[in-house]
């Protein structure tokens, strides 16, 4: 009874994780042109390396794992700047980068918390709200059925990502718990059934798949390092560190488990690790998913071994390519639907770090201003900084890198060097 229940709360994790797992593989995937059987193998390796990084930072060893109950995915923060590293330098940079800056995370690892000064709510805020709004127009283009698709913005494409979107929303408004926790896989599926009936799924993917695959490293490429790319990784790679340092004190307070700058340290190098082995095997960096520390708090149950038998669940799934091939059937309007409430949720994330400090002093205001300002400008028109050399538009020309990098700089004038005492927003007043 007891291993009974340990497999039900494990499958709850894990279904709890998978839209947002299998989400950032079918967004870059399908923006860089994958094929299908591409694009299943994409889904179970990273799948795989969701379940390898979990385990990686459950277990509580000398130099790694946190030793907290705690879930990893693909971060959405790596999504654009991935995509945009695949279209300007190919595949094989994309996991080059991927492996340098997880090198570069554990190498960084054990003094990490100093250079967290440097990422306070007001640059982190800044950065996830951007990251939202810039994915905002690969979702509104997927409802439409897909950049270049014949069929763009045709009514049943429309109805069908809407439908989803409404779906989602309502579940989201009139269920609690772990319905709610879900809304978004519940969306997916009944979308996914509606198109059906319409006509609009193609089961070949699925039909070809084989049951069983073997993963082998450099599947797409061996992978080339080039230092553009692997700057704006080593800058998403930052930015998750300090939100999965978020997480780390939420279970920190829900386990009655103190963590110590060691404990935080072992934390960092097993994400570090975790992208290494996933740009080796053609996959992509790895942070903890706050979406299972609100399952935990809401179940309750906060042992590892749970979480151990989510981590299995997910690396065995890695090795059945027709599971990962239900995913890419899902029609692209059914996910634009659902990215519109995951980005969105992205956005929302990002407003509420920010609204603790927005009014702390005018300098907060002005450097949120300027951040979402370059990062929301430049996304929009890519080709501002069109007169700097090719080797530096990988990072002038991606919105996100931009905002950050911005909001950091800002940051340091504003809040870190001691021109003179700042007044607050209440003293101005009186």
């Amino acid at each position: 009874m007891k291993n009974l229940k340990l497999v039900t709360l494990g499958i709850q994790h894990l279904l709890a994780m998978y839209a947002g797992a299998i989400l950032v593989p079918l967004i870059i995937g399908k923006s860089l042109g994958f094929d299908s059987t591409q694009l299943t193998y994409l889904v179970s390796i990273d799948i795989m390396m969701c379940g390898i990084a979990t385990l990686l930072q459950v277990v509580r060893g000398k130099l790694f794992g946190i030793g907290l109950p705690i879930v990893l995915g693909c971060t959405f923060t790596a999504v654009a700047p991935i995509i945009a590293i695949g279209k300007g330098y190919g595949l094989s940079a994309i996991y080059g980068s991927v492996i340098a800056s997880g090198l570069i995370v554990v190498l960084i690892a054990s003094f990490f918390g100093k250079l967290v000064r440097f990422f306070p709510p007001v640059v982190t805020g800044s950065v996830v709200t951007i990251i939202g709004i810039t994915l905002i127009p690969v979702a509104i283009n997927n409802m439409g059925g897909g950049q270049g698709a014949k069929d763009f913005g045709s009514a049943p494409n429309i109805a069908l990502a809407f439908g989803t979107l409404i779906t989602i929303v309502l579940i989201y408004r009139f269920t609690k718990g772990f319905a709610r926790a879900i809304s978004i896989l519940i969306g997916l599926v009944l979308g996914t059934i509606a198109a059906i009936f319409m006509g609009k799924v193609d089961f070949t993917p699925v039909i070809d798949a084989d049951f069983l695959q073997m993963v082998q490293p450099f599947y797409f490429g061996t992978p080339t390092f080039h230092w553009e790319p692997i700057v704006t990784m080593t800058l998403v790679a930052l930015v998750s560190l300090v939100e999965s340092t978020g997480s780390y004190f939420a279970l920190s307070d829900i386990c009655k488990q103190p963590v110590t700058e060691k404990d935080l340290a072992r934390g960092y190098r097993s994400e570090g690790l975790a992208s290494i082995i996933g740009g080796l095997f053609n996959s992509f960096p790895y942070t903890a998913f706050s979406q299972n520390v609100g399952l935990l708090q809401m179940t309750g149950v906060r042992t590892r071994n749970v979480i151990f038998v989510t981590g299995g669940f997910l690396v065995t799934l890695g090795f059945l390519p027709k599971v990962a091939a239900l995913t890419t059937i899902i029609p692209t309007p059914v996910l634009g639907g659902a990215m519109i409430a995951m980005f969105g949720m992205v956005i929302a994330q990002g407003i509420k770090m920010l609204s603790t400090t927005i009014n702390q002093s005018e300098g907060n205001s002005m450097i949120i201003a300027c951040a979402i300002g370059m990062g929301l400008g430049v996304t929009v028109v890519p080709d501002i900084f069109k007169v700097l050399p090719d080797s530096v538009q990988i990072l002038t020309s991606n919105g996100i890198v931009a905002g950050s990098i911005t909001a950091i700089v800002l940051n340091i004038i504003f809040n870190m060097i001691p021109w003179r005492r700042e007044e607050s927003k209440e003293e101005l007043i009186d």
